[in-house]
């Protein structure tokens, strides 16, 4: 079922993209800066929470389809894409974060296809180590995103150690997700 609660709502992920990199397109004087910045954290974090509820939602309902299992990680690695470009662009994280992360996206989803096409697919499931660097990406990228002051709180500083930490488990998991394509290639035939 394409038109589905979860689907919508992945859907509307998608659609916030455009919103969250225009937020940095508006001159100065109809926007300040802190206020671009919580914006734009906003809607990230609410395209993150999406996820998490487009999810549950298709698991709650029983409204899992192909096609939402397919958008749903499409969605996902556009916006954190489009993230990690802007906070390049912003001088927040420095390139190398972004190309291993954005990089490591592409190659595990075309080793994804690739071994599905072979009957294999199960082999690259994601890993608990994938859910870590996850989780990291999704708390600093709010962070990075907003990086004004809180109190004594630094967004700037804890974000930037939790996205170096989440491109440390971006190369470890991708090659965990080698290693188990490449055993399976090699037990497949």
């Amino acid at each position: 079922m394409i038109f589905n609660w979860p689907n919508l709502l992945t859907w509307l992920r998608i659609v916030m993209i455009p919103l969250f990199v225009g937020v940095f397109y508006f001159e100065q004087h109809w926007i300040s800066h802190t206020t671009q910045n919580l914006i734009a954290m906003a809607i990230f974090t609410a395209a993150a929470i999406t996820d998490w509820l487009d999810g549950w939602l298709a698991r709650r309902l029983n409204q899992t389809s192909a096609f939402g299992a397919f958008l749903d990680p499409v969605a996902d690695k556009l916006m954190v894409a489009a993230a990690l470009v802007i906070l390049v662009q912003l001088g927040r994280i420095d390139a190398v974060v972004a190309l291993i992360i954005i990089g490591r996206e592409i190659a595990i989803s075309a080793l994804r296809e690739w071994m599905a096409s072979i009957g294999q697919g199960k082999s690259v499931a994601v890993s608990m180590v994938g859910k870590i660097k996850t989780a990291a990406q999704m708390i600093a990228i709010p962070m990075l995103l907003y990086h004004d002051m809180i109190g004594a709180f630094d967004p700037q500083y804890w974000g930037t150690w939790l996205i170096w930490g989440a491109a440390v488990l971006t190369l470890i998991s991708m090659g965990y997700y080698l290693k188990m394509a490449w055993r399976a290639a090699k037990e497949g035939g």
